[in-house]
């Protein structure tokens, strides 16, 4: 793609250079990434380059830049196709390439292969989608083989149990829902998975998928293009479980709970009261809240791959751990497997262990339940 293509796709000529993006970027003051600057470039005719490593993959596509911006631009999206231009050279880090092979691979980022992706599930009695009537659980490939996430995609079945939901998951048959690969610029086998994924969907007449994950809501909700099916998140399935009383509570939990909001569940697909009201619900629960809240929750740092790729310096997750601790909380409630795992891992770089405790929001429904 040229920097005419680019500019045109992206309307860069339309840019006022206020540096809005670069201002509300979460990572911008942590790396050199001035997302203005290279617009300007591009915009100005200049020949397409890739920037330094550590500029190109800080972008988490958390989609700040594009909701703050006055001209309704999306940097993002045009970092997203720088990332491309460098895929497509083969200018990228070697984690980076790893994850991406194991998605062609083994239909995961992990490594980890195919035939261990329902080991999880094995002791909990969950059907296949040829035997359910076309409701999806789809795990993802995060809550299938990370052990910690996987309490967390347990605690949300015990859920469906107990209000008797009927529903299958695709098993070991599942594929990556590509989101992040998307978000890495491999456009091509991201519309790989899209196909394989639509196919399996067809193949079992699946009418409705729910995921535990906001990436991959926003990939099948916002990036497959279908309407073959409706996507839900699973704080918005549980919120409507608890308002219609299939979803009883029989244990306080006499917490201080603040809440996350995931980029991709909050700024990019604009949900943001069905966590809370689940949250809320819970008996014994105080509800407090950060200051950098729903539109302008702090990006935990794991979106856009950047879970296979470090960038030097303070991780914004340890900042917002740090910002819990502060406001009064005990638990920090979060609704995204990334989310989970980089604060649990910033509750140990910044010495708050047993002082802040992380949990999926599923989790304190099953504790309470």
């Amino acid at each position: 793609m040229s920097a005419q293509e680019l500019a045109e796709k992206h309307k860069l000529l339309e840019c006022i250079h206020c540096g809005i993006c670069t201002g509300s970027c979460p990572v911008a003051r942590k790396t050199n990434l001035n997302v203005r600057r290279y617009m300007r470039e591009i915009a100005m005719g200049s020949k397409v380059t890739i920037h330094p490593q550590n500029e190109l993959w800080s972008c988490t596509t958390c989609a700040t830049c594009g909701l703050r911006c006055p001209k309704e631009i999306m940097p993002y999206n045009f970092l997203i196709d720088i990332r491309s231009l460098a895929v497509e050279g083969g200018q990228i880090g070697p984690t980076i390439g790893e994850a991406l092979e194991s998605i062609f691979k083994n239909g995961n980022p992990w490594g980890r292969i195919r035939s261990k992706r329902s080991e999880w599930a094995q002791e909990l009695n969950i059907k296949h989608a040829s035997e359910g009537n076309g409701f999806l659980y789809f795990v993802g490939c995060t809550p299938a083989y990370d052990p910690r996430i996987q309490d967390a995609a347990k605690s949300l079945v015990k859920c469906f149990h107990k209000a008797k939901i009927d529903f299958g998951t695709l098993g070991d048959e599942e594929n990556c829902c590509g989101n992040e690969v998307y978000g890495m610029g491999e456009k091509g086998l991201f519309e790989f998975l899209v196909e394989e994924n639509i196919k399996l969907f067809n193949k079992y007449n699946i009418k409705e998928i729910l995921t535990n994950c906001p990436h991959s809501y926003q990939s099948f909700k916002n990036r497959y293009g279908q309407t073959n099916f409706k996507v839900l998140h699973h704080t918005q399935l549980l919120a409507k479980l608890i308002n219609e009383g299939k979803l009883k509570f029989s244990t306080k939990i006499d917490k201080t709970i603040i809440y996350h909001d995931p980029c991709f569940l909050g700024k990019q697909n604009d949900i943001y009261d069905e966590p809370r009201k689940i949250i809320e619900s819970i008996p014994g629960v105080k509800l407090v809240e950060f200051d950098r809240n729903k539109e302008r929750s702090l990006c935990c740092e794991g979106g856009g791959g950047r879970m296979w790729i470090d960038i030097p310096g303070e991780r914004l997750a340890e900042t917002r751990i740090k910002d819990a601790a502060d406001a009064g909380a005990q638990i920090l409630a979060v609704a995204c497997p990334f989310c989970l795992l980089t604060f649990e891992d910033a509750v140990k770089t910044t010495g708050l262990e047993g002082k802040i405790q992380i949990m999926e929001i599923a989790e304190l429904l099953s504790q309470a339940m």
